[in-house]
């Protein structure tokens, strides 16, 4: 039990890939899942001497995810961290504007997949010896205050609230913790239009800060350091001066 070991979704990009780096640098075996097996690659390749399984998975597909779930037991053996990262948006503009299919896509997602993953990973930590293990999701800022023209993704960032302390609830009894990072501007590649200007509460265009995506990685590895008796519930990583304390 010296290694455990550990899913990530998104794993191909931004702060899943900086997840799965830090988390192998921490010692852990990680499957990386991801739509696309060479992105998956490339964060491998950042991942020296890491124990690694490359699973191209499309959560939003019932049976892609019970295929990641089983391909990492079966070469592992168990499950110890399920990191539900995967997520995406749909274009900023007015609600009316929305297409179904945009609003689908956002939801199957940001919601669907992490409850997939989710029951998967109960499945698999409910059997194990030692039974148990760790759930973190990532949340977002969003998942507390909505950006203009955000509704899919701040629906399903706040849906992913209610999930996280219903997984953390069901999940007591079997030893399955399950915690919340909530982050603010991380600097990745979809964080770039932050630097440029984004809409504000009161209509205006502004430049934000973003910060070093890699002090959320670190904030992960710590969430999934704590002993099964302790849980960090709800954690907020963001950029200091960005506008979300206060008005404005």
């Amino acid at each position: 039990m010296s290694r455990k070991i550990a899913i990530v979704t998104g794993a191909g990009s931004g702060v899943g890939r900086a997840v799965a780096v830090a988390l192998g640098a921490a010692g852990y075996a990680v499957a990386l899942a991801g739509r696309r097996l060479e992105a998956l690659e490339e964060t491998v390749a950042g991942m020296p001497g890491a124990d690694t399984l490359c699973l191209p998975t499309d959560v939003t597909d019932p049976d892609s995810v019970r295929t990641l779930f089983a391909a990492t037991v079966e070469k592992y053996g168990r499950l110890d961290l399920l990191f539900n990262n995967a997520g995406t948006g749909a274009p900023a503009v007015p609600m009316e504007d929305l297409t179904f299919a945009q609003w689908k896509a956002v939801v199957d997602t940001n919601l669907t997949g992490p409850f997939l993953c989710t029951q998967q990973a109960f499945r698999v930590m409910k059997a194990q010896t030692p039974r148990g293990g760790r759930i973190i999701n990532n949340g977002s800022i969003s998942a507390t205050a909505p950006r203009p023209f955000s509704a899919p993704y701040t629906a399903t960032k706040h849906a992913m609230t209610g999930l996280t302390k219903s997984t953390s609830l069901d999940g007591r009894a079997h030893d399955i913790a399950c915690g919340q990072i909530d982050i603010g501007n991380a600097d990745t590649p979809m964080a770039q239009r932050m630097k440029v200007g984004v809409p504000q509460a009161d209509g205006s265009i502004k430049a934000e800060p973003v910060m070093d995506v890699a002090h959320v990685a670190s904030a992960v590895v710590y969430m999934a350091s704590l002993p099964l008796e302790a849980n960090v519930q709800f954690m907020t990583v963001m950029a200091t001066k960005m506008p979300l304390v206060g008005r404005g």
